[in-house]
């Protein structure tokens, strides 16, 4: 599959790419921690494919993965950020490309999945929008075109992370966590209630997928910076 784009030499990306514009800050750096971490946590296994969510919306899971997909770009890794957040996309406004053409039209066998594919200003991150949004995301996301997808991407990424809805909301989240090496649940420090995110946990901690942990952002310091961190479930 040919999976080279022509690429676009401005930076258009927005702001909060912070691991890209400032990558000396202290949150860059907790990013790569994070990244560190989910590295420690496949000591025995690979992990290819990673699902990322939150327990409701606004709490940054979309900036947090766009982060994580700079920070291991930034290793030198080949990654590829998938928006399947088929409801209220976010990614191609991050990433400031068109979403014509995206996920939905590759599951819908309307395109290959190289034509849907972007480079980005970053070396080594490419990055694929939701598409149009579908009357059925679920049903697109559970599809036998979905695995075939994943096993199509695995071939010619080394990391392929994918941004779903809040697991509260749907069943999207899950859905994808099931078919994915691993998932990560993103809490906003004073926003995320204690119960929604237990049960958040719970809900994706039952799909087949590990998941590895949680990421907390939005904790702010003394100085009044945006703090992330990263902890492990044990």
């Amino acid at each position: 599959m040919g999976l080279r784009r022509k690429r676009n030499d401005k930076l258009t990306v927005k702001n909060r790419l912070i691991a890209l514009m400032q990558p000396k800050s202290p949150i860059s750096e907790q990013y790569r921690t994070i990244r560190t971490n989910i590295q420690f946590s496949a000591v025995d296994s690979d992990l290819c494919t990673i699902t990322v969510s939150s327990a409701g919306p606004g709490e940054g899971k979309t900036t947090t993965i766009s982060n994580l997909a700079v920070v291991f770009a930034q290793q030198g890794k080949r990654v590829l950020l998938v928006d399947c957040d088929l409801r209220k996309p976010m990614i191609h406004n991050v990433f400031q490309k068109p979403n014509t053409l995206g996920l939905t039209n590759v599951l819908t066998k309307q395109i290959d999945a190289a034509k849907a594919i972007h480079e980005t200003a970053m070396e080594n991150l490419f990055v694929m929008t939701s598409g149009p949004i579908p009357p059925n995301p679920a049903e697109l996301l559970g599809s036998a075109s979905m695995e075939a997808f994943i096993k199509e991407v695995t071939a010619h990424f080394d990391l392929v992370l994918f941004d779903t809805p809040p697991v509260l909301a749907v069943a999207d989240a899950q859905i994808m966590a099931n078919q994915t090496d691993a998932s990560i649940l993103v809490v906003s420090s004073g926003n995320t209630d204690r119960d929604g995110a237990m049960k958040a946990k719970e809900t994706l901690a039952s799909a087949k997928g590990r998941l590895l942990g949680a990421v907390l952002n939005n904790k702010e310091l003394e100085n009044g910076a945006d703090y992330y961190y990263y902890y492990s479930y044990k």
